[in-house]
């Protein structure tokens, strides 16, 4: 299944009993809305909200790490998912939160997951309806959500470590922007240095996203890929701030035809948050 989907294609599936959309929107470091003030506002009909707070790890100091196994798979099955669902995300600003749920749904085993390209400013673009208020969900319990948990999606401190200390085939590929990588521009997030680890290239997420906030075509995607140092035989692992728009070069990759490659979850917030992990700065 090609990770993204049009809206036209989806307006024309959404009445398959098959379908769940969810609403993956959540802000990120800068902005200031209320996700679910705007859900309650206008979503596209029969669309659930993913909550990416609630489906992480509440016991870490930080952001929205993953969660185990059996909590995603407890909040999945109460949202109404399940294992025959074929499930769509969206942003309501575009693609960057839609791709972090692609990827959780991913990493737990659930593989016919999409994304809805350019998101909900797409979706009112091609001239589809909305509809307001809260969206009822019928939990089954007869078919509950089967979390199936893929260790090698993901990466924590001690691989990133590995690599950055040997390094073998691995490309890391860090999605924040070019000012915080080099260290030039500080972090959004206090208490936190810029620079990179050691090795990594700079690949920032709206770089493979076209001006209308949809993918770019694959020929485009490779291109990026392959001037940051992607081979076809590359292992990768998508960094970022948080995680979180890491999950959009993974998404990029897929939809590039590369492979499905790991994210480390806490990227640049757990990395320059711990005393001794080396960084890199190129200031001018």
């Amino acid at each position: 299944m090609h990770p993204l989907i049009c809206a036209e294609e989806l307006a024309r599936s959404l009445p398959r009993d098959d379908i769940v959309v969810l609403d993956a929107t959540q802000a990120l470091p800068g902005q200031t809305f209320d996700p679910q003030t705007c859900f309650l506002s206008g979503h596209i009909s029969g669309a659930r909200r993913f909550d990416i707070d609630t489906f992480s790890d509440p016991d870490s100091p930080l952001p929205h790490t993953v969660p185990g196994q059996a909590r995603f798979a407890r909040l999945a099955s109460a949202l109404g998912l399940h294992d025959g669902a074929r499930i769509v995300f969206y942003d309501q600003k575009g693609v960057p939160c839609a791709a972090r749920g692609w990827w959780l749904m991913g990493l737990f085993g659930h593989d016919r997951t999409q994304v809805l390209d350019g998101g909900l400013p797409a979706w009112m673009g091609a001239g589809l309806p909305l509809e307001t208020g809260p969206t009822p969900v019928m939990p089954d319990a007869t078919h509950p959500f089967i979390a199936r948990l893929r260790t090698r999606r993901l990466k924590g401190l001690g691989d990133m470590l590995d690599i950055v200390h040997a390094p073998r085939s691995s490309v890391i590929l860090d999605a924040r922007a070019h000012g915080r990588f080099t260290g030039e521009q500080p972090e959004p997030r206090p208490g936190i240095s810029s620079g990179h680890m050691p090795g990594a290239a700079n690949v920032p997420y709206t770089t493979v996203l076209g001006p209308d906030g949809r993918m770019l075509p694959a020929h485009e995607l490779r291109q990026i890929f392959a001037a940051a140092g992607v081979r076809p035989d590359s292992e990768v692992v998508c960094s970022c701030g948080s995680g979180m728009t890491a999950c959009v070069l993974a998404l990029g990759l897929a939809a590039a035809g590369l492979g499905l490659h790991s994210v480390y979850d806490g990227s640049w917030a757990e990395w320059a948050s711990t005393p001794g992990t080396p960084i890199v700065t190129q200031r001018g």
